[in-house]
């Protein structure tokens, strides 16, 4: 007893060790990034690993505020994760429940285009082409319909779906549910942890909107947040903060510029995750049947 004792301990100390480990190397670049994206020029330069800044400065994040097209960005990106994510989890669930049972007849058919559509992509240029015909370039609709459901995530809802008994559901059809109050009323509320995280998954993915962004808006006023934070980027490598650009600073080193860039573009999406995180832990299944 007293050697199972002191293995499960050893376990848990080796355990609780390498979590620690693990979760130092996830954090301390964020630290360090944040850290210098606020330390003054004399002391960034002085240090070539910073983590907790002495002297507080904010002329990089004054410099890529200068104008209101930050602002305006972090607005349209902010359109584009809501009403994205909005459309992405009303599509995927709608198409999800139906795929999930067996009394649907095409649903075989289905599951195989679904399938089909994770192996063989058409390519960048036809789908260049069919955003064209459909009239959304330079639109924000070219940015959230080509994606309105992602394969994967469709999976993933179609197995928890299938997880939930169906006597529920035929209990709800007793008492006289349609289908589509069966499925906001009750499929819905039982989903949410499955929920939850295909709104994590698909309002990171909207967030992160960059390649599509480039290929299909032509207008820079439109961008979002990553492409026009890339070009902040450009413009400081290409030596273009120039002196005196902020007031009280004589100059701003173009690493300071990144990783204010990096913050603004990675803080505001973090914030979404601990609103979401007790629903991970949530079981599969709430609620129980009645016998």
């Amino acid at each position: 007893m007293g050697h199972k004792s002191f293995g499960r301990n050893l376990f848990d100390v080796i355990n609780v060790t390498l979590l620690i480990l693990f979760a130092l190397i996830t954090i301390v670049p964020f630290i360090h990034v944040i850290s210098s994206s606020f330390a003054s020029v004399a002391e960034y330069n002085s240090k070539t690993f910073l983590l907790f800044p002495t002297e507080f400065s904010l002329k990089a994040y004054e410099y890529i505020f200068t104008t209101n097209a930050l602002p305006k960005s972090l607005g349209i990106t902010l359109f584009i994760t809501i009403v994205g994510t909005l459309i992405c989890l009303l599509f995927t669930t709608l198409l999800a429940y139906p795929l999930s049972r067996r009394r649907f007849h095409f649903r075989r058919t289905m599951m195989f285009l679904v399938v089909f559509t994770m192996i063989f992509h058409g390519g960048m240029i036809p789908e260049y082409l069919v955003v064209k015909a459909l009239g959304l370039l330079n639109s924000y609709w070219s940015l959230i319909l080509p994606r309105a459901i992602i394969a994967f995530y469709l999976i993933i809802m179609i197995n928890f779906f299938k997880n939930i008994p169906e006597e529920i559901e035929e209990s709800a059809k007793m008492d006289g549910c349609g289908d589509l109050r069966v499925f906001f009323q009750i499929m819905i509320p039982l989903s949410l942890p499955a929920i939850a995280t295909l709104t994590l998954f698909y309002a990171v993915f909207q967030w992160n909107t960059y390649m599509h962004a480039i290929l299909y808006i032509n207008d820079t006023g439109k961008w979002p947040i990553q492409v026009l934070l890339r070009q902040i980027v450009m413009v400081s490598q290409a030596g273009f903060v120039e002196q005196g650009s902020v007031e009280g600073e004589s100059s701003i080193p173009p690493e300071t510029v990144k990783m204010a860039v990096i913050t603004v573009a990675t803080v505001p999406i973090l914030l979404v995750y601990p609103f979401l995180q007790k629903h991970f832990a949530k079981g599969a299944l709430v609620g129980s049947v009645k016998g």
